[in-house]
């Protein structure tokens, strides 16, 4: 969710000191961002009925928030709707992430692992290319659609096979959405560090939701 699929930032790739003060910036307000999402998951175990559909509005809200702010320069408020972003989307898996936790704790770590495999892979091969990857926004955006409407059909149908194939046909949308992502973090200024980040953290969020369904299908 919350991704263009417009073109990025021009500007020249950072060099020294200055990239690895980006990098270093990007990586821990995702971490933080995580640390939100982790306490959402606790404060929404308990949530019922169509409830979770409401922190999933707000964290759209809060994406859309967060860029303009950003771009009208109001850091703090971008910041603060950064980690709101991770809070309403960790109270809205928080029942089936935390039912994981308490029935199934491997599957819960299967995933944290595949997930952090992924995210360093990809986001090494997109940070050490050189050349502009923001092409691809558009192609994976119109993916991203497409499992969006499978998923729909899923909710109607039952189709034996179709979650497996569900959960590895998103994989491999957002692994490209981290390699895009962590290249437009090479090739941007620092003023864009809160997107980014935003950016990078629903890559993280989503690929771990999607091997936490990976894993658990031939459970559940």
């Amino acid at each position: 969710m919350g991704y263009d699929i417009g073109s990025v930032p021009t500007s020249q790739p950072l060099e020294g000191v200055a990239a690895r003060a980006l990098f270093g910036r990007v990586m821990l307000l995702v971490a933080v961002t995580c640390g939100f999402a982790a306490l959402g998951a606790y404060a929404g175990r308990n949530l019922t009925g169509l409830q979770f559909l409401i922190p999933w509005i707000g964290a759209l809200g809060c994406i859309v928030g967060l860029n303009v702010a950003n771009a009208r320069g109001q850091t703090g408020i971008a910041l603060a709707l950064l980690f709101g972003v991770g809070f309403l989307l960790g109270l809205a898996v928080g029942v089936t992430v935390v039912w994981y936790a308490e029935n199934e704790p491997t599957v819960v770590w299967q995933a944290a692992g595949a997930t952090g495999l992924t995210v360093a892979g990809m986001g090494t091969w997109g940070y050490a290319t050189r050349r502009d990857l923001s092409y691809l926004y558009r192609t994976l955006f119109f993916a991203l659609l497409g499992l969006i409407v499978f998923g729909l059909i899923l909710v109607l149908f039952r189709i034996n096979g179709a979650q497996t194939f569900y959960a590895l046909a998103g994989i491999a949308i957002f692994s490209g959405y981290t390699l895009v992502d962590f290249n437009r973090l090479r090739r941007s200024s620092a003023d864009q560090a809160i997107p980014i980040a935003a950016g990078i953290f629903l890559d993280v969020f989503n690929l771990f939701l999607l091997f936490l369904q990976l894993f658990g299908s031939g459970r559940n």
